[in-house]
C-alpha cells in the first residue's frame, strides 16, 4: 500500500498496518513522546497498538516540543 508519512509517499508491505507498528517500521525514537494523525484527526494513543492505516492515508507524526520563558 502506498500511504504519506509526514508529507514523504511511502509504500509499505501488506494491505494494513497498526500505528505501533508504523512508528517501529519509522524507527521513531520515544514514541511515547509523539502524536499521531491520520488524515487530519489525532488518534488517542491508547489506540495506536490496533488502529490500522489503510491505503492512500496521511500519517503525521507529531512532537510536542515544551519550552520555557526567556527573561
Amino acid at each position: 500500500m502506498i500511504i504519506t508519512v509526514n508529507g514523504e509517499k511511502k509504500t509499505v508491505v501488506g494491505a494494513h498496518i497498526t500505528i505501533s507498528e508504523l512508528l517501529k517500521l519509522n524507527k521513531v525514537e520515544m514514541p511515547e513522546m509523539v502524536s499521531v494523525q491520520i488524515n487530519g484527526s489525532f488518534v488517542d494513543r491508547k489506540e495506536y497498538p490496533s488502529k490500522m492505516i489503510t491505503n492512500e492515508d496521511a500519517v503525521d507524526f507529531v512532537y510536542f516540543m515544551g519550552g520555557g520563558t526567556l527573561r
